[in-house]
Protein backbone atom coordinates (compact mmCIF):
# COMPACT_ATOMS: atom_id res chain seq x y z
CA UNK A 1 0.00 0.00 0.00
CA UNK A 2 1.42 3.35 -0.96
CA UNK A 3 0.83 6.27 1.41
CA UNK A 4 -2.27 8.35 0.83
CA UNK A 5 -1.73 11.27 -1.46
CA UNK A 6 -3.82 13.37 0.88
CA UNK A 7 -0.84 15.34 2.12
CA UNK A 8 -0.22 18.86 3.27
CA UNK A 9 2.75 20.63 1.81
CA UNK A 10 4.08 24.13 2.21
CA UNK A 11 3.71 25.58 -1.28
CA UNK A 12 5.67 28.77 -1.73
CA UNK A 13 5.07 30.95 -4.76
CA UNK A 14 8.04 33.02 -5.89
CA UNK A 15 7.44 36.51 -7.23
CA UNK A 16 10.11 38.41 -9.14
CA UNK A 17 12.74 39.54 -6.67
CA UNK A 18 10.88 38.29 -3.59
CA UNK A 19 9.14 35.23 -2.16
CA UNK A 20 5.41 35.22 -1.45
CA UNK A 21 4.15 33.75 1.79
CA UNK A 22 3.76 29.96 1.90
CA UNK A 23 0.28 28.47 1.84
CA UNK A 24 -0.78 25.02 2.96
CA UNK A 25 -2.14 22.98 0.07
CA UNK A 26 -4.22 19.83 0.42
CA UNK A 27 -4.05 17.45 -2.53
CA UNK A 28 -6.91 15.10 -3.34
CA UNK A 29 -7.17 12.54 -6.13
CA UNK A 30 -10.45 11.38 -7.65
CA UNK A 31 -10.56 7.87 -9.14
CA UNK A 32 -12.76 7.67 -12.22
CA UNK A 33 -12.76 5.21 -15.12
CA UNK A 34 -11.66 5.00 -18.74
CA UNK A 35 -11.08 8.28 -20.58
CA UNK A 36 -13.84 7.56 -23.12
CA UNK A 37 -16.51 7.01 -20.46
CA UNK A 38 -18.42 9.57 -18.39
CA UNK A 39 -16.60 9.03 -15.06
CA UNK A 40 -13.37 10.62 -16.27
CA UNK A 41 -14.89 13.89 -17.57
CA UNK A 42 -17.27 13.99 -14.56
CA UNK A 43 -14.29 13.74 -12.21
CA UNK A 44 -12.53 16.39 -14.25
CA UNK A 45 -15.57 18.64 -13.92
CA UNK A 46 -15.54 18.25 -10.13
CA UNK A 47 -11.83 19.06 -10.00
CA UNK A 48 -12.29 22.07 -12.23
CA UNK A 49 -14.80 23.61 -9.83
CA UNK A 50 -12.72 22.72 -6.78
CA UNK A 51 -9.55 24.17 -8.26
CA UNK A 52 -11.28 27.44 -9.13
CA UNK A 53 -11.48 28.15 -5.39
CA UNK A 54 -8.03 26.86 -4.49
CA UNK A 55 -6.78 30.26 -3.35
CA UNK A 56 -9.58 30.36 -0.75
CA UNK A 57 -9.64 26.79 0.60
CA UNK A 58 -6.18 25.48 -0.32
CA UNK A 59 -7.39 22.25 -1.97
CA UNK A 60 -5.82 21.07 -5.20
CA UNK A 61 -7.80 18.38 -6.99
CA UNK A 62 -6.52 15.89 -9.57
CA UNK A 63 -8.34 13.22 -11.58
CA UNK A 64 -7.02 9.71 -12.27
CA UNK A 65 -8.19 7.35 -15.02
CA UNK A 66 -8.69 3.94 -13.39
CA UNK A 67 -10.20 0.52 -13.98
CA UNK A 68 -13.58 1.67 -12.66
CA UNK A 69 -15.88 1.17 -9.68
CA UNK A 70 -14.35 -1.88 -8.01
CA UNK A 71 -10.83 -0.53 -8.45
CA UNK A 72 -11.86 2.83 -6.99
CA UNK A 73 -13.50 1.25 -3.94
CA UNK A 74 -10.47 -0.90 -3.20
CA UNK A 75 -8.12 2.05 -3.73
CA UNK A 76 -10.19 4.13 -1.31
CA UNK A 77 -10.03 1.35 1.25
CA UNK A 78 -6.24 1.24 0.85
CA UNK A 79 -6.04 5.06 1.11
CA UNK A 80 -4.57 5.28 -2.39
CA UNK A 81 -7.36 7.65 -3.45
CA UNK A 82 -9.25 10.26 -1.47
CA UNK A 83 -12.43 10.21 -3.55
CA UNK A 84 -13.92 8.22 -6.40
CA UNK A 85 -16.87 7.74 -8.73
CA UNK A 86 -18.56 4.35 -8.45
CA UNK A 87 -21.77 2.67 -9.49
CA UNK A 88 -24.51 2.88 -6.88
CA UNK A 89 -24.87 -0.91 -6.72
CA UNK A 90 -21.19 -1.34 -5.88
CA UNK A 91 -21.42 1.42 -3.28
CA UNK A 92 -24.18 -0.66 -1.68
CA UNK A 93 -22.28 -3.95 -1.92
CA UNK A 94 -19.02 -2.48 -0.61
CA UNK A 95 -20.56 -0.91 2.47
CA UNK A 96 -22.87 -3.84 3.25
CA UNK A 97 -20.36 -6.61 2.51
CA UNK A 98 -22.39 -8.34 -0.18
CA UNK A 99 -21.70 -9.70 -3.68
CA UNK A 100 -18.00 -9.22 -4.54
CA UNK A 101 -17.48 -7.70 -1.07
CA UNK A 102 -18.96 -10.60 0.87
CA UNK A 103 -17.17 -10.99 4.22
CA UNK A 104 -15.08 -7.93 3.33
CA UNK A 105 -17.33 -4.94 4.02
CA UNK A 106 -15.83 -1.49 3.52
CA UNK A 107 -17.19 0.06 6.71
CA UNK A 108 -15.21 3.27 6.22
CA UNK A 109 -16.92 4.07 2.90
CA UNK A 110 -18.78 7.39 2.93
CA UNK A 111 -21.18 8.89 0.39
CA UNK A 112 -20.93 12.47 -0.87
CA UNK A 113 -23.59 12.79 -3.61
CA UNK A 114 -25.09 10.87 -6.51
CA UNK A 115 -24.55 11.72 -10.16
CA UNK A 116 -26.10 10.63 -13.47
CA UNK A 117 -28.10 7.49 -14.30
CA UNK A 118 -26.16 4.66 -15.97
CA UNK A 119 -28.04 2.22 -18.18
CA UNK A 120 -26.50 -1.22 -18.77
CA UNK A 121 -25.77 -0.91 -22.49
CA UNK A 122 -25.14 -3.66 -25.03
CA UNK A 123 -23.87 -2.69 -28.49
CA UNK A 124 -23.65 -5.37 -31.18
CA UNK A 125 -22.45 -5.48 -34.75
CA UNK A 126 -25.39 -5.19 -37.14
CA UNK A 127 -24.25 -8.35 -38.94
CA UNK A 128 -23.93 -10.46 -35.76
CA UNK A 129 -27.61 -11.49 -35.63
CA UNK A 130 -28.09 -10.18 -32.09
CA UNK A 131 -31.48 -8.63 -31.34
CA UNK A 132 -31.83 -9.47 -27.62
CA UNK A 133 -29.54 -10.14 -24.67
CA UNK A 134 -30.32 -13.87 -24.96
CA UNK A 135 -28.72 -13.84 -28.42
CA UNK A 136 -25.28 -13.19 -26.88
CA UNK A 137 -24.99 -16.89 -26.10
CA UNK A 138 -22.32 -18.39 -28.32
CA UNK A 139 -21.09 -14.99 -29.55
CA UNK A 140 -17.79 -13.17 -29.14
CA UNK A 141 -18.43 -10.80 -26.25
CA UNK A 142 -16.33 -8.23 -24.43
CA UNK A 143 -17.40 -8.57 -20.79
CA UNK A 144 -15.16 -5.75 -19.50
CA UNK A 145 -11.91 -5.63 -17.61
CA UNK A 146 -11.64 -7.09 -14.11
CA UNK A 147 -12.14 -4.37 -11.52
CA UNK A 148 -14.64 -2.41 -13.59
CA UNK A 149 -18.27 -1.86 -12.73
CA UNK A 150 -19.35 -3.02 -16.18
CA UNK A 151 -17.61 -6.38 -15.66
CA UNK A 152 -19.10 -6.83 -12.21
CA UNK A 153 -22.61 -5.95 -13.43
CA UNK A 154 -22.22 -8.26 -16.41
CA UNK A 155 -21.38 -11.09 -14.03
CA UNK A 156 -24.53 -10.32 -12.01
CA UNK A 157 -26.66 -10.53 -15.16
CA UNK A 158 -24.92 -13.73 -16.24
CA UNK A 159 -25.62 -15.32 -12.85
CA UNK A 160 -29.29 -14.35 -13.15
CA UNK A 161 -29.33 -15.94 -16.60
CA UNK A 162 -27.61 -19.09 -15.36
CA UNK A 163 -24.66 -18.43 -17.66
CA UNK A 164 -20.92 -18.81 -17.23
CA UNK A 165 -18.13 -17.48 -19.45
CA UNK A 166 -18.21 -20.82 -21.26
CA UNK A 167 -21.60 -19.88 -22.72
CA UNK A 168 -19.92 -17.35 -25.01
CA UNK A 169 -18.01 -18.30 -28.14
CA UNK A 170 -15.09 -16.02 -27.21
CA UNK A 171 -14.68 -13.84 -24.11
CA UNK A 172 -12.69 -10.61 -24.21
CA UNK A 173 -11.68 -8.52 -21.19
CA UNK A 174 -10.89 -5.24 -22.91
CA UNK A 175 -11.03 -1.94 -21.10
CA UNK A 176 -13.80 0.50 -21.98
CA UNK A 177 -11.61 2.59 -24.26
CA UNK A 178 -10.58 -0.42 -26.36
CA UNK A 179 -13.88 -2.13 -27.04
CA UNK A 180 -15.35 0.14 -29.74
CA UNK A 181 -12.39 -0.44 -32.04
CA UNK A 182 -12.47 -4.18 -31.35
CA UNK A 183 -16.15 -4.22 -32.31
CA UNK A 184 -15.59 -2.33 -35.54
CA UNK A 185 -12.50 -4.40 -36.37
CA UNK A 186 -14.75 -7.48 -36.15
CA UNK A 187 -12.77 -8.94 -33.27
CA UNK A 188 -15.90 -9.12 -31.10
CA UNK A 189 -19.61 -9.35 -31.86
CA UNK A 190 -20.85 -7.33 -28.90
CA UNK A 191 -19.67 -5.11 -26.06
CA UNK A 192 -21.28 -4.25 -22.74
CA UNK A 193 -20.94 -0.97 -20.86
CA UNK A 194 -22.65 0.45 -17.79
CA UNK A 195 -22.41 4.12 -18.66
CA UNK A 196 -24.18 7.45 -18.68
CA UNK A 197 -25.50 8.74 -21.98
CA UNK A 198 -24.52 10.24 -24.29
CA UNK A 199 -21.26 8.32 -24.10
CA UNK A 200 -18.19 8.95 -26.22
CA UNK A 201 -17.38 5.23 -26.29
CA UNK A 202 -20.87 4.28 -27.52
CA UNK A 203 -20.82 7.10 -30.05
CA UNK A 204 -17.45 5.87 -31.34
CA UNK A 205 -18.77 2.35 -31.81
CA UNK A 206 -22.01 3.39 -33.47
CA UNK A 207 -20.44 5.84 -35.91
CA UNK A 208 -17.35 3.84 -36.92
CA UNK A 209 -19.31 0.77 -38.07
CA UNK A 210 -22.85 -0.55 -38.45
CA UNK A 211 -24.19 -1.46 -35.02
CA UNK A 212 -27.37 -1.81 -32.99
CA UNK A 213 -28.09 -1.19 -29.31
CA UNK A 214 -29.61 -4.35 -27.87
CA UNK A 215 -32.56 -4.46 -25.43
CA UNK A 216 -31.85 -6.01 -22.01
CA UNK A 217 -35.36 -6.59 -20.71
CA UNK A 218 -35.90 -10.30 -20.18
CA UNK A 219 -37.38 -12.14 -17.19
CA UNK A 220 -34.02 -12.52 -15.44
CA UNK A 221 -33.39 -8.78 -15.58
CA UNK A 222 -36.92 -8.03 -14.37
CA UNK A 223 -36.12 -10.18 -11.33
CA UNK A 224 -32.95 -8.21 -10.64
CA UNK A 225 -34.83 -4.93 -10.77
CA UNK A 226 -37.60 -6.25 -8.56
CA UNK A 227 -35.28 -7.73 -5.94
CA UNK A 228 -32.64 -5.02 -5.60
CA UNK A 229 -33.27 -1.38 -4.63
CA UNK A 230 -30.17 -0.10 -6.42
CA UNK A 231 -31.36 -1.31 -9.86
CA UNK A 232 -34.04 0.39 -11.91
CA UNK A 233 -35.54 0.17 -15.37
CA UNK A 234 -33.86 2.43 -17.89
CA UNK A 235 -34.37 3.62 -21.45
CA UNK A 236 -31.76 4.63 -23.99
CA UNK A 237 -33.49 7.20 -26.23
CA UNK A 238 -33.95 6.36 -29.88
CA UNK A 239 -32.01 8.55 -32.25
CA UNK A 240 -29.24 9.28 -29.76
CA UNK A 241 -26.88 6.97 -31.66
CA UNK A 242 -26.65 6.01 -35.32
CA UNK A 243 -28.31 2.70 -36.15
CA UNK A 244 -30.86 2.76 -33.31
CA UNK A 245 -33.95 4.84 -34.08
CA UNK A 246 -36.32 3.47 -31.42
CA UNK A 247 -36.07 3.65 -27.63
CA UNK A 248 -34.19 0.68 -26.15
CA UNK A 249 -35.33 -0.84 -22.87
CA UNK A 250 -32.70 -1.99 -20.40
CA UNK A 251 -31.94 -1.61 -16.70
CA UNK A 252 -29.34 0.36 -14.86
CA UNK A 253 -27.81 1.91 -11.82
CA UNK A 254 -26.48 5.36 -11.09
CA UNK A 255 -23.08 6.92 -10.67
CA UNK A 256 -22.16 8.14 -7.21
CA UNK A 257 -19.37 10.25 -5.76
CA UNK A 258 -17.85 8.70 -2.65
CA UNK A 259 -15.00 9.11 -0.21
CA UNK A 260 -13.82 7.44 3.00
CA UNK A 261 -13.75 8.22 6.70
CA UNK A 262 -9.99 8.94 6.70
CA UNK A 263 -10.55 12.08 4.60
CA UNK A 264 -11.04 15.12 6.86
CA UNK A 265 -14.36 16.91 7.21
CA UNK A 266 -13.24 20.29 5.91
CA UNK A 267 -11.86 18.84 2.67
CA UNK A 268 -15.08 17.00 1.84
CA UNK A 269 -17.14 20.05 2.86
CA UNK A 270 -15.24 22.28 0.45
CA UNK A 271 -15.43 19.78 -2.43
CA UNK A 272 -19.19 19.37 -1.88
CA UNK A 273 -19.66 23.12 -1.68
CA UNK A 274 -17.65 23.71 -4.87
CA UNK A 275 -19.99 21.44 -6.85
CA UNK A 276 -23.32 22.31 -5.23
CA UNK A 277 -22.75 26.08 -5.17
CA UNK A 278 -21.90 25.94 -8.88
CA UNK A 279 -24.33 23.25 -10.02
CA UNK A 280 -25.43 25.20 -13.12
CA UNK A 281 -21.81 25.32 -14.29
CA UNK A 282 -21.32 21.65 -13.37
CA UNK A 283 -24.30 20.58 -15.49
CA UNK A 284 -22.80 22.28 -18.53
CA UNK A 285 -19.49 20.44 -18.32
CA UNK A 286 -20.88 17.15 -19.74
CA UNK A 287 -24.21 16.23 -21.40
CA UNK A 288 -24.77 13.32 -18.97
CA UNK A 289 -24.85 15.83 -16.09
CA UNK A 290 -27.49 18.14 -17.57
CA UNK A 291 -30.48 16.77 -15.61
CA UNK A 292 -28.92 16.76 -12.14
CA UNK A 293 -31.10 18.11 -9.31
CA UNK A 294 -29.57 18.99 -5.92
CA UNK A 295 -32.29 17.30 -3.86
CA UNK A 296 -31.98 14.06 -5.87
CA UNK A 297 -28.19 14.09 -5.65
CA UNK A 298 -28.44 14.11 -1.86
CA UNK A 299 -31.10 11.39 -1.71
CA UNK A 300 -30.95 8.94 -4.63
CA UNK A 301 -28.47 6.07 -4.70
CA UNK A 302 -27.03 6.84 -1.26
CA UNK A 303 -26.51 3.56 0.59
CA UNK A 304 -23.37 4.36 2.61
CA UNK A 305 -23.49 6.98 5.39
CA UNK A 306 -22.91 10.56 4.30
CA UNK A 307 -19.45 11.87 5.07
CA UNK A 308 -19.63 14.47 7.89
CA UNK A 309 -18.24 17.12 5.54
CA UNK A 310 -21.00 16.57 2.99
CA UNK A 311 -23.61 16.29 5.74
CA UNK A 312 -22.53 19.64 7.19
CA UNK A 313 -23.02 21.36 3.85
CA UNK A 314 -26.43 19.76 3.27
CA UNK A 315 -27.61 20.74 6.74
CA UNK A 316 -26.54 24.34 6.15
CA UNK A 317 -28.49 24.36 2.87
CA UNK A 318 -31.57 22.66 4.33
CA UNK A 319 -31.21 19.70 1.97
CA UNK A 320 -31.63 17.01 4.64
CA UNK A 321 -35.05 18.16 5.80
CA UNK A 322 -37.90 15.65 5.38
Amino acid sequence: MRPSILVTLAAASIATGSAASAQDTTFVAIGTGGVTGVYYPAGGAICRLVNQGRSEHGIRCGVESTGGSIFNLNALRDQELEMGIVQTDWQYHAYNGTSDFEDDAFEGLRAVFSLHPEPFTVVARADADISSFDDLEGKRVNVGNPGSGQRATMEVVMEAMGWTMDDFGVVSELQAGEQAQALCDNNIDAMVYTVGHPSGAIEEATTACDTVIVPVDNEAVAGLVGDNPYYREATIPGGMYRGTDEDVLTFGVGASFVTADFVDEETVYQVTKAVMDNLDDFRELHPALEMLVREEMVRDGISAPLHPGAERYYEEEGLLED
